[in-house]
C-alpha cells in the first residue's frame, strides 16, 4: 500500500515521476479519459482550514472519476475526542483513500498504518509535501529542469514548508539557502540528517544573491496565532521587498505558497509584479494533486 506522508520518504526518481505526471495532467486538463478513480470515494479529513488544498483535491478527485467526501474534524467524532486510530479503522472500511490536513505528523502516520487505505498528508506541522511537489513542478515548468537550481527560503525556517524544502533539496540535489532569525532556524540535526547543499543564515541578502528562486511563506502558521506579535517583531527584516531585489544579482522567480499577508513577508508591489508566477504556482496545485493521486495507484 502506497502513501504520501512526507518528502523525506521519497527518492529522486519518485519525485521525477510525480512531476512528469503533473505535466501530463496539465497538458490534458479536464476529466481523465481513463477515470482512474472511478468508483472510489476519498475522504478529506481536515482539522485545519484550507482554500487551495481543499479545492485542488476536490476538483482533482472528481476529474479523475472519484468522489470526494469532505469531513471537517469539528463536525465528526474526532472533534469530540475520538482517537485517530479509531477514526482510521472506521474510514478504512468504507472509503478508498484519505487526504488528511492536521497538526501532528504522527496522526497521519497512524491513520495510514491502521486504515489500510491510501493516505495523503495534505499538511501537518512537520511537513507539507503536496505543496512542495507542486512548487517543484512550477519551477521545472518555468526553468525547464531543477538543474542548477538555487532556492532561497526567507522567513520561518522551521515551519512545515521549509522542512519539506530541506528534504526536497536533499533528494533532488539542488542548493537551498534558508534565511531566518536565530530562533526560527531549522534544527541543526535535521539539516545534517538531510545532507546535501543546504545552508542556514540570518543574512537575507546573502541568501538571495544569485538565487534562481526566492520563496516565502507566512510568518504566523496555523496554530501559532498566539505568537503573532512576537513573531512580527522577530521577522521584521525577513521580507521580500523591492530593496532586497534591487540589491541582489539576477532576476529570480518569486514564489509564495499563499495565503499572503502583504506588507509582512512580502510587499504588495513585489507580490503584484510577480503575481503571474504565484498564481501559476497556485493552479499547479490541482495538477500536482492529480499526479499524486494517480501515482499512489501505480
Amino acid at each position: 500500500m502506497k502513501h504520501l506522508l512526507d518528502i523525506e520518504s521519497l527518492n529522486a526518481a519518485q519525485i521525477a515521476d510525480i512531476l512528469a505526471r503533473a505535466a501530463e495532467m496539465k497538458r490534458h486538463r479536464g476529466p481523465h479519459p481513463d477515470a482512474p478513480l472511478a468508483g472510489e470515494c476519498w475522504v478529506m479529513l481536515f482539522s485545519k482550514s484550507s482554500t487551495r488544498t481543499r479545492l485542488s483535491f476536490e476538483v482533482g478527485i472528481r476529474e479523475l472519476g472519484g468522489q470526494p467526501i469532505f469531513l471537517p474534524a469539528s463536525e465528526i467524532q474526532l472533534g469530540r475526542g475520538e482517537p485517530i486510530r479509531d477514526t482510521a479503522r472506521v474510514i478504512g472500511r468504507m472509503a478508498h483513500g484519505a487526504v488528511i490536513r492536521t497538526y501532528g505528523q504522527s496522526e497521519v502516520e497512524e491513520f495510514a498504518r491502521l486504515s489500510g487505505i491510501r493516505t495523503i498528508n495534505a499538511l501537518t506541522d512537520a511537513e507539507h509535501p503536496c505543496q512542495i511537489l507542486s512548487d517543484l513542478f512550477t519551477i521545472t515548468e518555468k526553468r525547464g529542469s531543477l538543474d542548477g537550481l538555487k532556492l532561497a527560503f526567507i522567513g520561518d525556517g522551521d515551519c512545515n514548508v521549509a522542512r519539506s524544502w530541506i528534504w526536497a533539496a536533499s533528494r533532488c540535489g539542488f542548493e537551498l539557502r534558508i534565511a531566518a532569525p536565530p530562533r526560527f532556524q531549522p534544527p541543526k540535526e535535521l539539516v545534517q540528517r538531510a545532507g546535501g547543499r543546504i545552508s542556514v543564515t540570518t543574512d537575507v541578502r546573502a541568501a538571495c544573491d544569485g538565487a534562481n528562486v526566492l520563496y516565502t511563506d507566512v510568518w504566523v502558521s496555523m496554530g501559532k496565532e498566539d505568537e503573532a506579535t512576537f513573531r512580527a517583531a522577530q521577522f521584521g527584516g525577513y521580507q521580500i521587498n523591492r530593496a532586497t531585489l534591487d540589491s541582489i544579482s539576477g532576476s529570480p522567480l518569486i514564489m509564495h505558497c499563499l495565503p499572503a499577508y502583504r506588507g509582512k513577508e512580502i510587499t504588495d508591489d513585489v507580490f503584484e509584479a510577480h503575481a503571474k508566477t504565484i498564481f501559476d504556482q497556485t493552479e499547479n496545485r490541482l495538477h500536482a494533486q492529480k499526479a499524486i493521486l494517480t501515482w499512489l495507484k501505480k
